[in-house]
């Protein structure tokens, strides 16, 4: 019985990792050839499936399965055909963040679509053909005929490219251009048609591996989330652009998952004493081992398991294009920033009177915590250039840490600290610790920033897209910690909700958050003037405030002209004689900090104090990019422009459609493609536009030039 447990497992494993060799290859091949990462990739994935079902729904016959076999995977490619066309190609040369932010834009539209066209709910396959059907007898065997089928077709689609790659005309071609695309197009061959070519091909494998695994798992709207972030642990496990790397890391991916879940190996290695008990802990870290593999190598072996690719562009990465060039100069700008900061005090007393609370203690709060969340990116990735996919993981620790410092089991950890846990608990009791705000916050920005410390310290080392997918893997990492930890600790998947907390230090106490009131039905006569105005929101706004000016601080010291020359070159701040990784890693803790500070006060603004795993999800990491680069990164002040417009945006939609996603999607899109340099800019490129066409020859530099930067060392 062990064994038959075993070999089905195996064939399992072989399965979901033959669908994730097409998934990765196709990933594989698109970066290693373009240099394009595609986050949009698991929607091509929901596409293909969905494609497939309408096709076999339509025909209502078993064998329409096999035209859909055909039919999805190339309707998914003439969609990468106009993704890549369209939105893609204006992009070639830029860094690749922009290649990241524009196909998490197309997250949102496509994922819209699907649920639009199709609608909400699961779906499956009306039928299958009945030779997919049953089981077939193989060595004393049973294995289910769909599986054998899903790993026959993989691995002639992956044998196929392999040789299309490396023994055909086109496969050369492609490769060439991936080294060196103006020595191809001086050879008289037009290499933009095979990357559309290329990327195509990516697409039609991401659909056909929907198409497959969608026949054995049923199809969701949210069927490209469930594959994404483990396709793209494969790619860097393997190595990105590696298509050997994406084979291999496919399988072993799979295989590893569906052992570690299904608890088979605790059952064949129960009789060994110490081995047994090891293994009866696999299915409880489900989840962790990819992660922390992937992680693993990519310390070890920064470039993945096969090291170099097969093929991979040498041109540079280019340059990330920070906020600039708007109309205002310094001084307009400083009288604009204290006019919005009085608009946010006075906001509260109009509660009641031009509209209602939810304005303000509702989406205002949002906005502003959001928005902090925002500036903390801008600084490692708008200053130093460090692209954080995992900037989510200090939100999130933020956020826990203040709710287990307010639920008291931080004092309870504490106090079973042998010999010194006794009296810290009570010096923590003697400060009123278990229900302080300012305390909780506190214990939550340490975390992270300890957090940040360690992650800064292993990552920074990496480079790249590779600091990128790390710092990815370690929010992952976190997400599945907290989901695996007992509900009695960290609330599991259930969260942590209904702390109780009050604005005290010490016994001095002004209240229980979220209910004290400063200002109550002041009226002057018949006239009112408020009606409720609540001490929260000027906690919110005080700890944004002060976490802006704080890095707004930082940035204007000689630390932050470094900075600035880290991101411009790295290598002449290294000649010059700074020491660029410890300078890195400064930043990258201040920047978990004030992320902290973001998701501590975002749990204690809702209806009750309390976090959910569902705050770790990476779509939030995309999310705050998206307000980084849509208000101007670089900047710290554009970051919470696109915080507001981002957040109201989706406010103002949500009301008048279920699909604002895809709007706001199609706005970033077009704000990546056509104004990179973010809102903040709109202002110098207007002006630009007005003199072109007015017949002044541009200035070739925009309105207003900022000063150089002073380094440390400078006189």
């Amino acid at each position: 019985m062990v064994v038959e447990a075993l070999v089905d497992q195996l064939l399992n494993g072989l399965t979901i990792g033959v669908v994730y060799v097409l998934l990765a290859a196709g990933l594989s091949i698109v970066f290693g050839v373009m240099d394009v990462i595609n986050f949009a990739h698991g929607e091509l994935y929901a596409l293909g499936a969905y494609f497939a079902f309408s096709v076999t729904t339509a025909a209502g016959d078993p064998n329409a399965f096999w035209v859909a076999l055909l039919l999805a995977p190339a309707a998914v490619a003439v969609v990468g055909v106009g993704v890549e066309r369209l939105t893609i190609r204006p992009l070639y040369g830029r860094n690749p963040l922009y290649h990241i932010l524009l196909t998490f834009g197309l997250v949102l539209i496509l994922k819209d679509v699907v649920e639009f066209v199709w609608g909400p709910g699961n779906k499956s396959y009306p039928v299958t053909p009945g030779v997919l059907q049953g089981q077939v007898a193989v060595a004393g065997f049973d294995f289910p005929r769909y599986s054998l089928f899903v790993i026959a077709v993989g691995s002639l689609m992956a044998a196929g490219t392999w040789y299309a790659l490396n023994d055909t005309r086109v496969g050369l071609v492609v490769r060439a251009g991936a080294q060196d695309r103006e020595m191809v197009r001086h050879l008289g061959i037009e290499v933009d048609r095979y990357y559309t070519l290329v990327f195509a091909f990516g697409a039609a494998l991401a659909g056909l591996a929907g198409v497959v695994l969608a026949g054995r798992n049923g199809l969701e709207v949210a069927m490209g989330d469930s594959v994404i972030i483990p396709a793209f642990v494969i790619v860097v496990l393997g190595g990105l652009g590696s298509f050997r790397g994406a084979v291999v890391g496919g399988l072993v991916v799979g295989v590893v998952q569906t052992l570690t879940r299904s608890g088979v190996v605790a059952e064949v290695f129960a009789p060994v004493p110490v081995v047994g008990e090891l293994a009866a802990l696999l299915p409880a870290l489900e989840g962790l081992v990819v992660f922390g593999l992937m992680i693993a190598v990519l310390l070890f072996r920064p470039r993945g398991l096969f090291g170099n690719p097969e093929w991979q562009s040498s041109e540079g990465e280019g340059d990330l294009l920070v906020g600039g060039g708007g109309a205002l100069g310094s001084v307009w700008r400083r009288r604009l920033a204290l006019g919005a900061v009085a608009l946010l005090i006075v906001a509260p007393f109009g509660v009641g009177l031009a509209y209602d609370g939810f304005v303000v203690y509702s989406l205002l709060v949002s906005i502003l915590v959001w928005a902090l969340f925002a500036v903390s990116l801008d600084l490692v990735m708008g200053y130093a250039g460090l692209v954080s996919l995992g900037h989510v993981l200090f939100y999130g620790v933020g956020a826990y840490g203040t709710v287990l410092a307010a639920d008291g089991r931080v004092t309870d950890l504490v106090a079973a600290v042998p010999a010194v846990g006794s009296p810290l608990a009570a010096g923590l009791g003697a400060l009123g610790y278990a229900d302080s705000l300012p305390l909780a916050l506190l214990t939550g920005v340490a975390a992270a920033a300890a957090v940040a410390w360690v992650v800064g310290y292993l990552s920074i080392r990496v480079a790249g897209v590779y600091f990128a997918m790390i710092t990815l893997g370690f929010a992952e990492l976190f997400r599945q910690v907290v989901v695996k930890l007992p509900a009695s600790w960290a609330g599991s998947t259930d969260g942590l909700y209904g702390a109780e907390l009050s604005y005290s230090v010490a016994g001095v106490s002004l209240g229980e958050v979220g209910d004290v009131v400063l200002v109550e039905g002041v009226a002057a006569g018949p006239v009112v003037l408020a009606r409720e105005v609540r001490l929260l929101y000027f906690v919110v706004l005080a700890g944004v405030l002060g976490g802006y000016l704080l890095a707004r601080r930082v940035i204007e010291a000689p630390f932050g002209g470094v900075l600035t020359a880290i991101r411009e070159s790295e290598a002449r701040a290294q000649f010059l004689g700074y020491n660029v990784v410890a300078h890195k890693r400064r930043v990258f803790v201040l920047s978990g900090a004030l992320a902290a500070l973001a998701g501590g006060l975002q749990a204690v603004t809702g209806l009750v104090v309390g976090v959910g795993p569902s705050l770790l999800h990476w779509i939030n990491s995309g999310e705050v990019i998206v307000m980084a680069v849509l208000g101007g990164m670089g900047t710290l002040y554009g970051p919470i422009l696109g915080a507001a417009v981002f957040r109201g945006g989706q406010e103002l939609l949500s009301t008048y459609t279920g699909q604002w996603r895809a709007l706001l999607g199609l706005v970033f899109v077009l704000f990546v493609v056509f104004l990179p340099r973010g809102i903040v800019s709109l202002p110098g490129e207007l002006q630009r536009r007005l003199r072109e066409r007015g017949g002044d020859p541009p200035t070739g530099a925009p309105a207003e030039t900022p000063a150089e930067p002073k380094l440390e060392g400078d006189d």
